[in-house]
């Protein structure tokens, strides 16, 4: 019987990518990177090291190669992306070619880790995104565990984009590019002397140090307007969806360059530099970040009641085995039924293709949850199988929120960082 692409995926080794097709795609991202009116500054130049490098960059948004490919050129990189994509048509395509290496987000993967040792080995070079996935809020995350140890394993030198104006660009509550202006400052993080020397527990602080990031914080100074053709607060709910006046949870709802709370009439608009402005009598928080702030605070109360709950119904989504997705659509829905969190973890009781399917997984073992395009839906794998939930009343962040509060206080091994929300 052939193969399906998920069989197939285990068993392709890594190569340098052709030079041919990988020079075409840095000129079509010269071209992107030209229309986002992005600008490079260079403290170092990757591309003129000696021999093959690390690159990394704070995930900013879902077309950071147009970011972090040109600075390395003529070097041809070889990306670790998200597993998921080479499900999706046309990337099904186009990142085997690229020789592209999956990784399965959030969880241990022997397969990428032996293909980026490999692959390395041969004298590749590797670029890496160490958040594990595009900035939801307009902050960088923090350093997924590993990704350091992985680092000091290679022993190359690494050099590091910061990107600011990307997430504006390309924000993850609505999929609508909106042109501004995108600044990205290339330096150099660690020779291959200095990671020998240094200890793992030293190269993640570094890591999260200089990667750390805030769009909202960058443009306060920099004062670029974003435009695109859809109004600014759209879909801007399902990020902010707690009332910062009331404190209602999920009764925001957006009209125009508006977001306002059903329950008490608090509205704030937003302008094309993402300012936020309250209406007379109405409250706000100083910045987009500030308002997801305050929710992630509350979910780190929620957690820690004695008899901390959240559920609701999903519909669960797998990736196909042979045909790629087309559009938008980033999982075939198989399946439905209750997902449950409370301090033990994550449950599901319902059903998959058609059969009864049920799992636990503890708080400590999850870290957080991906999301493939926006903020509607979120996956996760069990046992090396990619599973995404649509929950039925849409509060996708909350989830978010709650879990990855929840490891941390559980005592998870990812931990929130003293640089986020900063400017070193």
């Amino acid at each position: 019987m052939k193969q399906d692409r998920a069989e197939w995926l285990l068993t392709r080794k890594i190569h340098e990518p052709p030079r041919l097709l990988y020079a075409i795609l840095m000129l079509v991202a010269r071209l992107l990177g030209k229309l986002d009116n992005t600008h490079f500054t260079y403290n170092a130049y990757p591309g003129r090291e000696d021999g093959p490098i690390v690159m990394i960059a704070n995930h900013a948004s879902r077309v950071d190669y147009e970011f972090v490919g040109p600075p390395c050129w003529p070097k041809r990189l070889n990306f670790v992306v998200g597993y998921n994509e080479f499900f999706r048509f046309p990337t099904s395509i186009l990142l085997p070619l690229m020789q592209v290496i999956p990784k399965k987000n959030f969880t241990p993967d022997r397969y990428a880790v032996r293909e980026i040792l490999r692959a390395v080995k041969s004298g590749c070079s590797i670029c890496i995104m160490p958040e594990g996935m595009s900035s939801i809020t307009g902050m960088a995350q923090p350093v997924i565990p590993g990704g350091a140890k992985l680092v000091k394993k290679l022993g190359l030198p690494v050099y590091y984009a910061k990107i600011a104006g990307g997430y504006l660009t390309y924000t993850k509550h609505c999929l609508d590019r909106r042109k501004g202006r995108v600044d990205v400052t290339v330096d150099r993080m660690f020779t291959a002397q200095q990671l020998a020397e240094l200890s793992v527990e030293e190269i993640e602080d570094t890591m999260n140090r200089l990667l750390a990031h805030d769009d909202y914080i960058w443009n306060e100074t920099a004062k670029v307007r974003f435009r695109g053709k859809s109004p600014m607060a759209k879909r801007l709910e399902t990020l902010l969806y707690l009332c910062p006046r009331c404190g209602a949870l999920h009764r925001m709802v957006t009209e125009g360059d508006t977001i306002r709370c059903e329950a008490c009439g608090n509205a704030v608009r937003i302008d094309d530099t993402y300012t936020l402005h309250p209406a007379d009598n109405c409250v706000s928080p100083v910045r987009v970040t500030d308002w997801t702030i305050r929710e992630r605070e509350r979910a780190a109360e929620e957690v820690r009641r004695p008899n901390f709950r959240h559920s609701g119904r999903v519909e669960v989504g797998v990736l196909p085995e042979r045909k790629a997705l087309r559009g938008d659509a980033t999982s075939v829905i198989r399946g439905e039924g209750r997902l449950v969190l409370d301090l033990e973890g994550l449950h599901f009781d319902g059903t998959l293709e058609n059969a009864p399917f049920r799992f636990d997984i503890p708080a400590v073992q999850l870290p957080t949850y991906g999301m493939c395009t926006d903020i509607s839906r979120f996956y996760l794998f069990l046992d090396g199988r990619f599973l995404e939930f649509y929950p039925e009343a849409g509060d996708v962040l909350w989830w978010d929120h709650l879990t990855e509060e929840l490891h941390r206080y559980r005592g998870g091994k990812w931990q929130n960082t003293p640089y986020r929300h900063t400017e070193p």
